[in-house]
């Protein structure tokens, strides 16, 4: 089971860093996310079933999470339509686009050949094919983005994220950035329910439900365990973040709750996680002004 939960960590960890893009270097949350998620399954489930191979069809996966990303992107630069309402209404529009794609609410792999299928073949341990892949996938997403990061493009990027009116001081394009940004996040997190779906052996309409929540997790764990982070070691700390949001799902099933209440469970365990950092503050500062009393009074 630990490696199992190992496996999905890495394969989750990849829609955390897609949201890592939006949420914490642009600073809003996409909502696009929960239509993205499970549309880059769809398209892949749909595309291997049709007799595509499985690389290609993951990559037709997220170009389709990418042309989500690309409509909210347009609807909030030249559409002048609030970012988290455009990202409802094109979350909501993929919702028929994913039922349109698999001509059902869920397709199944069933006799299909997957990406993990090679590593399968290979007479591994159990889940060893899914650490693989996972590893594969993290690897290729996290050191991709990290360039991207180096580049000029990215360092405008991350300017416009930082202070938007600086960047268009120096004549950066920021609504062209923010655009570029929705792009590249809804790609990652396409890839991610992609491999979540082949992980499964299936795709459903439903599986977008909520995933912003286990992206968000990733992230503020692995800032409450690592603190203050370089821009490489963000990336990953949201993989470790990932893996540790897995292992607490999994003693929590091993206790013997019902699943059925895991979307509670997470949202308890993210709301905790985002005010820690808050207690930490309230603490210093009482602990500030106890210690100045003290220092007063002798």
């Amino acid at each position: 089971m630990i490696f199992s939960t190992i496996g999905q960590g890495l394969i989750w960890s990849i829609l955390g860093i897609g949201i890592f893009m939006t949420y914490r270097i642009l600073n809003f949350p996409d909502m696009t996310t929960e239509g993205s998620f499970p549309l880059g399954g769809a398209v892949t489930v749909a595309a291997i079933a049709h007799g595509i191979t499985p690389i290609l069809a993951t990559c037709l996966g997220i170009g389709a999470g990418m042309l989500a990303g690309l409509c909210t992107g347009l609807l909030y630069t030249k559409g002048k339509i609030p970012v988290i309402l455009a990202g409802i209404l094109v979350m909501s529009g993929l919702n028929s686009v994913n039922l349109f794609v698999m001509g059902r609410a869920n397709l199944s792999l069933l006799g299909h050949p997957r990406v993990l299928t090679f590593f399968t073949q290979l007479n591994l341990p159990d889940y060893y094919d899914l650490i693989i892949v996972g590893l594969i996938a993290t690897i290729l997403a996290g050191g991709l983005l990290y360039y991207f990061f180096t580049t000029q493009v990215g360092q405008a990027y991350i300017a416009t994220g930082d202070n938007e009116m600086m960047a268009r001081s120096l004549g950066i394009n920021t609504d062209f950035y923010k655009t570029l940004g929705l792009v590249l996040s809804n790609g990652l997190i396409a890839l991610s329910g992609s491999l979540v779906a082949q992980n499964d052996g299936y795709a459903d309409v439903n599986k977008g439900i909520g995933v912003i929540v286990i992206g968000l997790a990733s992230i503020i764990i692995g800032e409450v365990l690592f603190g203050e982070l370089t821009m490489g070691e963000r990336i990953v700390a949201i993989v470790i973040g990932s893996i540790f949001y897995q292992l607490l799902v999994l003693i929590v099933i091993q206790l013997g709750f019902n699943t059925t209440y895991l979307k509670i469970f997470t949202s308890i365990i993210l709301a905790i996680c985002l005010m820690i950092p808050q207690m930490k503050k309230s603490l210093k500062l009482t602990t500030g002004f106890e210690k100045g009393r003290s220092g007063a009074n002798d």
